[in-house]
């Protein structure tokens, strides 16, 4: 849509000035951000939230060849919306992963078959940072050029504390070891009365944003997580891709935004109702409208399931996260649409080309590994 049809479509003059600001590639404000919530209309942020997709990635969608390891799901926290942990006092209710478990998950996927190993889990007592620390190494010696992402903001907290360590000590510690880059989990939202009402027992966002920026200054990049559709409302959400994008701007470290949905199964929580389709992507496009210096912004696709994942590119959308596998249990314990979470490279490719954009497998920095320009992965 060229930029004199999104003027034209907005519907009062605030509008047209936010619509103006974006196109001319200007900030918008905080205040902006609500307004958009409020009152643009889901087509409106579909074309400019598109304008802004276009503008940093062309006509791409990323996706990587990843798989998710769950050390565990024992947990010392009890966060009100989750629906995947269990209490360490009942931990036999849970599952609890040995070193060599894990180890043979990553050696059942033949060399150059996944770029990627994602791990995180619940925060588990005896599982500490010598521990994941070891894991890594091993995991590096299995096959070396394997990036992996692993721990959220919530686990390395607690890693750290009880290591006696500071923020950068534990960092550069599991550098070390073969961290190359940390999830963008816990976050949840920032606002400190909502936070306490859902997670009132895990780490602070001050913690969260502190244990990002030390990861950007030891040049390990990390993603950025948002739950939403729950006690927040609008503006609890800007507040929280403020500071995101306040961070964002001393540091330059986060690749990727990730919306995460509240879903309402087997929690403390079920009596919320889950946001509709509509809100789902009407928040993918305020995201990419406001969040100006993050290149990516991510649909999670086991979380909301495929058709709304595909439906994503049009409000902003340019990652569907990866093929992963069936081992992450995170949403699907919790009600998601998708049952089985695995998708083949084909499948993947196809929900992303068939909704006329370029998919394009990349590596979890973003470098280009293949372009699939006929949407074939035989070709």
């Amino acid at each position: 849509m060229t930029s004199s049809i999104i003027l034209k479509s907005a519907v009062d003059s605030e509008l047209k000035a936010i619509a103006q600001k974006v196109i001319n590639d200007e900030r918008i404000t905080p205040e902006e951000g609500i307004k958009l919530y409020e009152t643009g209309t889901l087509g409106f942020l579909g074309s400019l939230a598109t304008l802004v997709r276009t503008r940093k990635n062309k006509n791409f969608t990323y996706f990587n060849k990843n798989i998710h390891i769950e050390p565990t799901n024992v947990c010392v926290f009890s966060c009100k919306f989750c629906s995947y942990s269990k209490d360490y006092k009942h931990r036999e209710d849970g599952w609890e992963l040995t070193i060599e478990e894990m180890l043979e998950k990553v050696r059942s996927y033949p060399q150059g078959s996944i770029t990627e190993v994602h791990v995180v889990g619940g925060v588990h007592p005896k599982m500490d940072l010598h521990y994941f620390a070891g894991l890594l190494k091993e995991i590096k010696n299995i096959n070396p050029l394997l990036h992996i992402k692993a721990f959220t903001a919530v686990e390395l907290e607690y890693m750290f504390r009880k290591a006696k360590m500071t923020n950068s000590e534990g960092l550069q510690y599991l550098k070390e070891h073969g961290l190359d880059s940390i999830p963008g989990g816990g976050a949840e939202i920032f606002d400190e009365e909502i936070r306490n009402k859902i997670c009132a027992d895990k780490c602070t966002a001050d913690q969260w944003l502190s244990i990002h920026q030390a990861a950007h200054q030891l040049n390990i990049p990390s993603n950025a997580t948002m739950l939403y559709g729950h006690y927040e409302d609008y503006s609890h959400r800007i507040d929280h891709m403020y500071r995101l994008r306040n961070l964002q701007d001393k540091t330059n470290g986060f690749q990727t935004f990730i919306p995460l949905k509240f879903r309402n199964k087997d929690n403390e929580m079920s009596h919320l109702e889950e946001t509709t389709q509509i809100e789902d992507l009407k928040n993918y496009a305020v995201a990419r409208i406001f969040l100006d210096n993050f290149q990516h912004v991510k649909a999670y696709w086991p979380m909301i399931g495929r058709a709304t994942a595909q439906l994503s590119q049009n409000f902003g959308v340019d990652d569907m996260d990866g093929t992963i596998d069936d081992s992450t249990r995170i949403y699907t314990m919790a009600g998601s649409e998708e049952q089985n979470p695995t998708l083949s490279t084909q499948e993947l490719v196809d929900l992303i080309s068939q909704n006329g954009f370029v998919a394009v497998e990349r590596d979890t920095l973003y470098n280009h590994l293949r372009v699939y320009e006929n949407a074939s992965v035989a070709n």
